[in-house]
């Protein structure tokens, strides 16, 4: 079997930049561990940049987004029982999307299909090969049967735990990371959110955020132990504490209801320099990951996908490797300004364990700048609408 460009991952990563490439007239092979079915399954973020959403347009996918999707202006950011909205089109001129990442999957997955081009499930036993050569090629397993794959380029869109970024050498990563000394207990609910926009909530009981995945599903939020449990959490547990810590007017008008999907997430920073080793370019959670709090997963992912596209594109169209030969540097940069962004947010909404009351001060005097301040409004807003591509 050969191809131009081997995708490993068929996550919203690797399936945008088949659709780019197919548009582009560039051959592609999706690799993918899991079944379709499981890749559909899993519970991700759901605010897009405008940048994200004009890539979505230009890989031909964004038809059910534009009649679905809600479009907020703002956000709220709730410190010692007050909310202050963030006026993201007032400041900035930018607006977000809120359309849930399973939503973007399932129109890649169908477009895809549409096209006919090849996806392979289930694909085990992964393996990548000279990728430091001009001629590398992948092994996996399909059905009982080890198959090989040569082609020009892998593109590395399998995640953290992927085994794209695991074939570089050790000599040659350099790796960032920052664990945060506590998770994210979420849960989605078929209910009506009693909230217009995205609530950041702060409080003395720790962090909370109420989102929503549609006019009649919510996605909510509080900060918990990396050692809690997901069982030791009943329904009626979780949005008791949501209510305390969102705010009692929001709770007195909120319906809930019993949960879809319940789950802990950890939260980390984490990133491997550089995005390149040869012919194999990493993207997305393969090489980067960054706490929710921001809003930056997905939309990372999507801005590596967009520059590698034009680098390949650029390749094929007129055999220049200059595009190829930025890539990492070009997607880095982008990738660090969401990282301290994330942290940013992280660091001024929760509750470290252990703080001490100079940190707990400084985190008010930042707050209290915060909504004081149009230049410190218009920073957060520039940033979490998305910096330019």
């Amino acid at each position: 079997m050969r191809s131009q460009v081997a995708i490993i991952g068929a996550g919203p990563a690797g399936l945008l930049l088949g659709q780019l490439l197919y548009k582009a007239g560039i051959d592609a092979v999706i690799l993918e561990q899991r079944t379709p079915e499981y890749v559909l399954g899993r519970i991700r973020a759901g605010v897009l940049e405008q940048g994200t959403v004009d890539i979505l347009d230009l890989a031909g996918v964004g038809a059910r987004l534009h009649s679905q999707a809600m479009t907020h202006d703002g956000v709220e950011i709730g410190a010692s029982g007050h909310r202050h909205r963030i006026a993201f089109k007032d400041l900035v001129g930018k607006v977000v999307t809120v359309y849930g990442q399973t939503e973007v999957t399932r129109d890649l997955m169908e477009a895809r299909a549409a096209c006919d081009a090849p996806s392979i499930y289930e694909a085990e036993s992964v393996e990548l090969h000279d990728i430091s050569s001009a001629r590398p090629w992948v092994t996996f397993v399909h059905k009982g049967v080890k198959q090989r794959l040569d082609c020009d380029f892998i593109a590395g869109c399998d995640g953290y735990h992927g085994v794209s970024r695991r074939s570089i050498p050790a000599a040659a990563l350099s790796l960032f990371e920052r664990i945060y000394p506590f998770g994210w207990l979420g849960v989605l609910a078929d209910v009506p959110p009693a909230w217009d926009e995205l609530i950041y909530a702060d409080s003395e009981r720790g962090f909370a955020l109420a989102s929503m995945r549609s006019e009649t599903r919510v996605r909510c939020y509080v900060q918990c132990s990396l050692d809690d449990k997901v069982e030791h959490w009943s329904d009626e547990q979780f949005w008791a504490e949501f209510k305390r810590r969102v705010g009692e007017d929001v709770a007195a008008r909120m319906t809930t209801g019993p949960s879809i999907e319940k789950s802990i997430a950890p939260l980390r920073s984490f990133v491997a320099e550089p995005m390149r080793y040869g012919q194999m370019f990493l993207a997305g959670d393969a090489a980067h990951i960054v706490p929710p709090t921001g809003a930056k997963g997905l939309n990372l992912a999507a801005s590596d996908v967009f520059y590698l596209y034009e680098a390949l594109s650029d390749y094929y169209r007129r055999e220049s490797r200059a595009a190829l030969d930025q890539y990492s540097g070009r997607a880095l940069r982008r990738v660090w300004q969401a990282v301290r962004f994330s942290w940013w947010m992280t660091s001024l909404l929760h509750r470290f364990p252990g703080e001490d009351p100079f940190f707990g001060r400084i985190r008010g005097s930042e707050l209290d700048y915060l909504f004081r301040s149009d230049a410190a409004q218009r920073s957060l807003a520039e940033n979490y609408v998305g910096l330019p591509l």
